[in-house]
């Protein structure tokens, strides 16, 4: 994933990151997601999960959108900051492929903006839910695309 962000930055692109992010081990932003998913509260606030795992994170100036729940969009301005900057096609790479990058691929395309997800830049707990998760995308929600590919793309916008 840190090869895609640095082939945006060098295409001039824009970067937005996503982290969950809860102010305590409550999870109260989110009861029901954290009563299904308690390892949800890995991402409060003073926990060593919460932040960005190295090598990966934001330069200065990108924008980090800080959610809840598996969408990047669910709760979040982000829809009206991508409509605000004039961007209708987005890049997506995370973890995991069968939650967050499923559930915000799924939510760019309900938004009206193209989700590519990149096949290289995602992960899952395991193969198996990964490969399903990328099958499911690519038959009806995004176009899964390889790195070298979305690299290229990005170096032609």
């Amino acid at each position: 994933m840190s090869a895609l962000a640095a082939a945006a930055r060098t295409a001039g692109l824009p970067v937005v990151w996503t982290r969950v992010h809860f102010a305590d081990e409550s999870c109260a932003e989110a009861p029901l997601f954290a009563a299904k998913v308690p390892a949800l509260k890995a991402f409060a606030a003073g926990s060593a999960l919460a932040g960005f795992a190295p090598p990966l994170g934001p330069a200065p100036g990108e924008l980090v959108v800080v959610k809840h729940y598996a969408s990047a969009f669910a709760g979040t301005s982000l829809a009206a900051w991508l409509v605000s900057h004039r961007i209708d096609t987005l890049v997506i790479g995370g973890f995991s492929t069968s939650g967050c990058v499923r559930a915000s691929a799924l939510d760019a395309l309900q938004h009206g903006l193209r989700p590519m997800v990149v096949r290289e830049a995602c992960a899952d707990r395991s193969a198996g839910p990964h490969e399903a998760g990328l099958f499911d995308l690519d038959a009806k929600y995004a176009d899964v695309i390889s790195l070298t590919e979305a690299v290229a793309r990005m170096t032609t916008a």
